[in-house]
């Protein structure tokens, strides 16, 4: 009787003791690896911590230019045509100046006048001059030589501004570029009248295509981490797997707020890159760089998982996993930086979970 207690004891203590060691290697998570698990080696890599976010190719300030005129007039010849290139000072259209021209000739024919006033002015002050000296007129005659010298040199210096304000205003009759860059667009054609009377009436719009910049928009969440100075770069839909280097160089105060989404407009800088040319309103997709950590060792993010202990992975050893604690630092996209706990070369597990295992990523 004893005998049989106690072997049924003994049963029972052995499936007793099976339970608590599978639920102890379940909580360790050795054994077999999880189905559908993948195997990497841990291995050194560079990693980036990213804020990404979309943006539009705009000009600079200054980049763009409406070119018009401040002479009033008929368009008589207009010399440039969308999309052609023109240089500082290239003559971009022409009034009629006739009327223009009529009045330079009047004005010149005032100081002319003006002129021949002032020689008998001059002429006629040196004689009262030398007729006071022989005693034979009066100090009043030469007071009187001397005034109208003085007035006739003011016609003189009137005529002539007057000729200068007529030759600036016809100067205006002719439209060139004061800078370098490509024509956006032409806002008068010829045989059009065009009045400067209130405003300056735009002709055509100029842009130089190598003073570009992007403006992205960067979420409000990520806004504080960054800063004028960090790198970035961009892509474009036009150039597919083309990354355009750039820099942070200010960030407006003021928030954008589209479809209830509060976005602050950053601006990228960047230089020119030759056979790549970027036009204004290209969509981009910006990275900006906050960190760079160069040769460390990491693991996909799907290996580290996580437990109320804190992070660890499967090491695979001979088909089957041990868990290892691990010390998890920078990450990206896709991978993470393990600072301790693993070594080149080891071989851990990707994905495959069970249960009482929580991944990360």
């Amino acid at each position: 009787m004893r005998k049989v207690l106690f072997g049924g004891i003994g049963a029972s203590a052995l499936v007793v003791a099976g339970v608590v060691w599978t639920e102890v290697a379940a909580r360790r998570g050795d054994g077999e690896l999880p189905a559908g698990a993948q195997v990497v080696r841990v291995a050194r890599r560079d990693l980036e911590t990213v804020v990404k976010a979309t943006g539009i190719v705009k000009p600079m300030v200054g980049a763009e230019v409406r070119v018009g005129s401040r002479a009033s007039g008929v368009v008589r010849r207009l010399f440039v045509r969308v999309g052609d290139t023109v240089e500082t000072g290239q003559l971009l259209a022409e009034l009629d100046a006739r009327d223009l021209r009529a009045r330079r000739s009047e004005a010149a024919a005032a100081l002319a006048s003006a002129e021949a006033d002032l020689r008998y002015a001059e002429a006629d002050l040196r004689r009262r001059r030398e007729l006071r000296d022989a005693q034979v007129v009066a100090a009043s005659e030469l007071d009187l030589a001397e005034r109208a010298h003085a007035v006739a040199a003011q016609a003189r210096a009137r005529a002539q501004a007057m000729l200068d304000a007529v030759s600036t205003e016809l100067g205006y009759a002719r439209i060139v570029a004061p800078m370098a860059g490509v024509v956006a667009s032409v806002s008068t054609q010829e045989g059009e009248t065009v009045a400067a009377s209130f405003a300056a009436p735009t002709f055509v719009t100029l842009l130089d295509l190598s003073r570009l910049e992007v403006r992205a928009y960067v979420d409000e969440t990520d806004i504080g981490r960054v800063k004028v100075g960090q790198p970035a770069r961009f892509t474009v839909d036009t150039y597919p797997g083309v990354a355009f280097p750039g820099e942070v160089t200010a960030i407006y105060p003021q928030a954008e707020i589209r479809d209830n989404v509060v976005d602050y407009v950053t601006v990228i800088r960047f230089a020119p890159t030759p056979g790549r040319a970027l036009r204004p309103e290209m969509t981009t997709t910006v990275e900006i760089l906050l960190d760079r950590r160069a040769g460390v060792l990491a693991v996909p993010i799907r290996a580290v998982r996580r437990d109320d202990d804190g992070a660890y992975v499967l090491l695979a050893r001979d088909e089957r996993a041990e868990r290892r604690r691990v010390t998890a630092g920078a990450r990206d996209e896709s991978w993470w930086e393990v600072t301790a706990g693993l070594r080149e070369g080891d071989r851990v597990v990707v994905g495959g979970s069970t249960e009482d295992e929580k991944e990360d990523g």
